[in-house]
């Protein structure tokens, strides 16, 4: 387990500004991230923020179906790998070692801003989590959610002066294969980010 700093709750950016001057970027400078700015983004995407396990993003029913994965490349003080999102504790849990970026842009149908991003944040879904209380409208909510997700995550990247872009074409066996996710999960997204050239 790595620990990752504590998330910070206020910054020099308004809302607002951050709504503002958000973007898609696909064209990344070689500059790694921090730990802490890594750790921020996957703390804004589904971080615990009240009792009972509330997160930063809103889930039907509390039941919490998506997942997070970092693919690591360029990241400081952390090994080039794939790593699991515990949202409880705020950690990684390591899942392979290795730089998959060029991998992972594979998979994504050889698209270049995986490849030469910083890391990738990847979310997944698990459907069985929300449809044992909703039935078939369980698909409908996950996307929802990844929704709400990705754009927490993009307004993070905002205040952090990082770009990023979500990317939504992909070989899904492939993408879990590589990831190695358990096979209830189902990818749904890719986020490259990183320092924008």
């Amino acid at each position: 387990m790595i620990k990752l700093p504590q998330p910070q709750t206020d910054g020099t950016m308004s809302l607002e500004n951050a709504i503002s001057q958000r973007r898609s970027h696909r064209i990344f400078s070689s500059k790694p991230l921090s730990l802490a700015a890594a750790g921020q983004l996957l703390w804004a995407g589904q971080g615990i923020t009240g009792k009972r396990g509330r997160r930063t993003a809103p889930s039907a029913g509390a039941l919490y179906p998506l997942e997070l994965y970092l693919v690591a490349g360029l990241v400081d003080s952390l090994d080039s790998g794939i790593y699991h999102y515990l949202p409880d504790g705020h950690s990684l849990k390591q899942i392979s070692k290795g730089d998959f970026r060029q991998k992972l842009a594979g998979a994504a149908l050889q698209q270049t801003s995986v490849a030469d991003c910083a890391a990738i944040v990847v979310l997944s879904g698990v459907k069985e989590r929300t449809s044992k209380k909703y039935g078939r409208r369980a698909v409908q909510y996950i996307m929802i959610e990844a929704g709400h997700t990705g754009q927490n995550i993009s307004l993070q990247a905002e205040t952090l002066d990082l770009g990023t872009v979500v990317i939504g074409a992909f070989d899904d066996e492939k993408l879990k294969k590589l990831i190695q996710m358990p096979p209830e999960e189902q990818p749904i997204s890719l986020m490259p980010v990183g320092y924008v050239r």
